[in-house]
């Protein structure tokens, strides 16, 4: 009996290792595709009423799970960024309203761990193509005695767990337009640009002529620079990634792949193959061409035969841009579908977006989940599938979507979810509950603080199952929800973290939004 308990323990021994070795090969390929400024009703599979079609996009939609009340962590870029790669919300760190330019210190702190470091810890190869807009540090001042563009950048892509980058700094209407390579300019950013205003009410082109002085308003610009071809080169760039990479993970060593496309973010400038294409003027051909570059990434990973282990994840920084209104008037298109708002904004329009996820070895297909969550759950989210552990110093306000992923019918975790403003306001949902910390949207109204007339409401409480368009402010009949989310948002901000854990230290100056509490 005990030579049989010795033979028994050792084929399990062995077997464990075998499926730990099998796992260890066949950990997925993950691509996060990440747009600029898509409203949750530019994917024409979750808006029958789309002026325009998404054909790649919908087959995320319909060969993936679609989580309905997704949410970007803020209603503007850059803080949207930072909370993607490292499952912490923005306003924990100096960031507390706006956005960051191109140059200057990144926004993620050195030694914070992003997706890309987790996921390099674990064996895989880290690859960023696309628009980074968390600053990065050039050599010299455009405005101070020129530029030295032979020396590398830093605090970039590389500095925070990638080991490929390719992309541009920032968006286009802030510089530097060029693009960049690792830790090097491709091509010296030797001329300026400034908007050029286009037809369309609230739209610009970053187009030639250049010139060689800078003025008021100018940023940088190489010579061969065009916004047409931005979208085109980038999407050619990953496709071209995937296919190197196919051969490591073929050996064992999985991918990732951040992919933050630059569009439908102005400048509309689409690629001439598309102009004229929809019926929804210039921006909906702007859309058609972001849906060919999806799909031009899903079938190189067809191609490459990657496509059934590969998890891709689909989502925007934050909802459509404010001229969704004209397109709204003018073609009926509805970016924002019924929600209140749009870029900026507390409501719903501002961080509602598409939140699709596809993995045909693990999700099926055409699924739909209904309860709140962010983007700040992917941090935990992947640390759950390749069996990471994080540590109480990162990816605090991230909670794990795994469960759902693998069966749409697991129940949620209980949790609390945060929505950010442009101008740094804060709103916190639990279930269908939704309390604004403030009167307004918080992305067109600057003053922060607006003292209630007697009698008038301080906060907006709506009830989202009954009212996603946030009409009625539900303030004063349900006192007792208002309360308990005052507290429970009070709790989240002062930890410097949601989920459990020990409290993490934050940053704490220049927090005028915080009207309702006294930081400890």
């Amino acid at each position: 009996m005990k030579n049989i308990s010795k033979v028994t323990l050792s084929l399990v021994f062995l077997m464990f290792c075998g499926l730990y070795s099998y796992a260890q090969k066949n950990k997925p390929n993950i691509v996060i595709i990440y747009t600029d400024d898509q409203g949750y009703g530019d994917v024409s599979a979750l808006n029958p009423e789309a002026k325009f079609e998404t054909p790649n996009m919908d087959r995320l939609v319909n060969e993936g799970v679609t989580f309905t009340d997704g949410h970007s962590s803020d209603a503007v870029c850059t803080p949207s960024r930072y909370s993607l790669l490292t499952g912490r919300y923005s306003w924990r760190t100096r960031l507390k309203e706006n956005v960051v330019h191109a140059d200057g210190p990144c926004l993620i702190e050195k030694d914070r761990m992003t997706i890309a470091s987790l996921l390099r810890e674990q064996g895989y190869s880290t690859a960023m193509i696309g628009k980074w807009h968390l600053q990065m540090e050039f050599v010299g001042d455009s405005k101070k005695g020129g530029r030295d563009w032979s020396k590398p950048f830093t605090d970039g892509p590389i500095e925070k767990g990638f080991d490929y980058f390719f992309g541009i700094a920032a968006s286009m209407n802030y510089g530097i337009l060029t693009f960049l390579e690792n830790d090097h300019v491709v091509e010296a950013p030797t001329l300026y640009t400034k908007k050029k205003m286009d037809v369309t009410p609230r739209t610009y082109r970053m187009t030639p002529p250049y010139q060689e002085e800078r003025e008021r308003g100018y940023v940088e610009v190489a010579p061969s620079f065009n916004d047409e071809l931005v979208l085109e080169t980038l999407a050619n760039k990953a496709v071209e990634y995937i296919g190197t990479a196919a051969k490591e993970t073929k050996e064992g060593k999985p991918f990732f792949l951040y992919l933050p496309l630059t569009s439908p973010h102005l400048p509309h400038a689409t690629h001439p193959d598309f102009q004229g294409k929809s019926n929804c003027g210039n921006y909906g051909d702007f859309m058609q061409e972001t849906d060919y570059r999806v799909g031009q990434v899903l079938d190189a990973l067809k191609a490459n035969g990657l496509e059934e282990n590969t998890l891709v994840i689909f989502s925007s920084d934050n909802g459509a841009e404010s001229n969704y209104a004209y397109q709204r008037d003018t073609y009926e298109h509805y970016s924002c579908m019924n929600f209140k708002g749009g870029k900026r904004d507390i409501y719903e329009g501002g961080h509602r977006v598409p939140f699709l996820m596809r993995w045909p070895n693990v999700i099926e297909a055409g699924g739909t989940v209904d309860g709140p969550v962010g983007q700040t759950d992917y941090f935990a989210t992947i640390a759950d599938i390749v069996g990471a552990e994080i540590p109480d110093n990162a990816g605090e306000d991230s909670y794990s979507l795994y469960p759902q992923m693998k069966n749409i019918q697991a129940k949620q975790v209980e949790r609390n979810l945060i929505n950010h403003s442009f101008f740094g306001n804060f709103a916190i949902r639990e279930g269908k509950w939704k309390l604004n910390m403030l009167r307004g949207s918080g992305g067109s109204l600057k003053p922060v603080n607006i003292e209630p007339k007697p009698g008038e409401a301080l906060y907006e409480l709506y009830d989202l199952d009954k009212d996603p368009g946030e009409t009625t402010n539900l303030y004063f009949e349900h006192p007792e929800v208002v309360n308990k989310l005052k507290e429970k948002i009070t709790n989240i901000i002062q930890n410097g973290r949601s989920t459990d854990g020990k409290p993490q230290s934050f940053v704490k100056e220049n927090w005028k939004q915080l009207t309702w509490m006294t930081l400890n």
